[in-house]
């Protein structure tokens, strides 16, 4: 999976609210002003603190440090973050928890892959009765550590394990949340252990946090990068290298996308409801049709996903589309073998089709195909993707 080597983090918006792209949903700005609370300094502080998993400049999974096997060579840096790009998730999933506090009062809450803690704490401050969280490396041992230190240990119990060996010291629970989603939704996801969690543990009339997510697809013009990336390979300092262009070609680009880029309108391939799917679902082939909004070229397609929090008391959630502000997903390109040469209003119609890799159900696979029937471009192709 590529990535560029230099891009801007911030990403502007006239889609100020969060809109839902391709949909008429508005969800509610995570930076919208601070819900009162009986500790202020504990949510100034939590708010602050992110995934461990993650790291912070690029956004990229610590392999070693995503595992279950402890290192001891982490620093601060591992521990929080200091951009707007992960702000945006965890406020929006602070806000989730704190307007809707109907949901948790006197609930057991499972916390799936829980980091620091982070979503645990909410929703202890939220009132719930107990909530168990569950982190399989050794951030699971820091954890612990903050629990106590914001006095919460009455309430948040922090187990270290998978979840698909550990033992719950309850039968059931009220809830689970968890930020399980990867690049391009599916990529090195946590999923089918929510989905296991859920089966396992969730009461039969529990809510799973969030509940919906939904993958678009839209198509870009962007020669520059493309001949950064592809066409490079033609000709590397005087010698013909383009059998990596083949590889290159097959391998997505997680980035950050300009709106103005956006050359067509953005189609839903496909909405998982987490509360009622199965871990099958996950694979699909979903059709597509792309309309021009101007005359341009079309270099690659471009896939983001939407979350949402369909149980709030009012709809809640955040985009990763390149119309709204930026996450550490930003969104995922698929370069495409041919310019399109497309005008206004004619379409590119084709299928998208999105499996676990056999070998490491956490990769993807991706077969795209597509054709197009244009006054100056007529085309017909299929394109094979590895998220690695």
């Amino acid at each position: 999976m590529g990535r560029r080597k230099s891009t801007s983090t911030t990403q502007t918006s006239t889609n100020s609210s969060n809109k839902f792209e391709g949909a008429n949903i508005r969800f509610q700005d995570a930076d919208d002003k601070e819900i009162a609370s009986n500790s202020s300094n504990l949510d100034d502080s939590i708010v602050a603190v992110d995934k461990a998993s993650e790291d912070v400049s690029m956004g990229e999974p610590d392999v070693s440090f995503f595992g279950c096997d402890g290192e001891d060579d982490k620093t601060s840096a591992d521990y929080y973050f200091d951009s707007y790009s992960h702000f945006v998730r965890t406020k929006t999933y602070q806000n989730v928890i704190y307007r809707n506090k109907f949901l948790f009062q006197n609930k057991v809450v499972l916390d799936v892959g829980a980091g620091t803690g982070i979503l645990s704490l909410f929703c202890a401050k939220a009132g719930a009765a107990h909530v168990y969280a569950v982190e399989c490396s050794h951030m699971a041992d820091m954890a612990k550590q903050i629990v106590e230190t914001n006095g919460l240990s009455d309430v948040v119990t922090v187990l270290k394990g998978k979840i698909e060996e550990i033992e719950l010291p309850v039968a059931k629970v009220d809830i689970i949340i968890s930020e399980w989603m990867g690049y391009f939704l599916l990529f090195e996801n946590m999923l089918n252990t929510v989905l296991y969690a859920r089966d396992k543990w969730l009461v039969d009339d529990g809510v799973v946090l969030p509940d919906e997510a939904s993958l678009y697809l839209t198509a870009i013009e962007d020669a520059e990068y493309k001949d950064d990336k592809i066409e490079f390979w033609n000709n590397v300092y005087g010698f013909d290298m383009s059998c990596i262009k083949k590889q290159a070609m097959m391998e997505p680009l997680v980035d950050t996308v300009d709106q103005k880029q956006i050359v067509t309108n953005c189609h839903l391939l496909k909405t998982m409801d987490i509360s009622k799917m199965v871990p099958g679902d996950a694979s699909f082939t979903a059709p597509f049709k792309l309309i021009a909004e101007r005359d341009d070229y079309i270099h690659a397609f471009v896939a983001y996903f939407d979350v949402s929090f369909t149980k709030c008391h009012k709809l809640m959630g955040f985009s990763t589309g390149p119309r709204s502000r930026a996450t550490h997903w930003k969104q995922t390109v698929l370069y495409l073998e041919d310019v399109l040469t497309i005008c206004e209003g004619e379409a590119i119609i084709g299928s998208m089709t999105v499996a676990p890799n056999k070998k490491n159900p956490r990769d993807v696979d991706i077969m795209v195909k597509y054709s197009l029937s244009g006054r100056r471009c007529v085309v017909s192709r299929v394109q094979f993707y590895k998220m690695r």
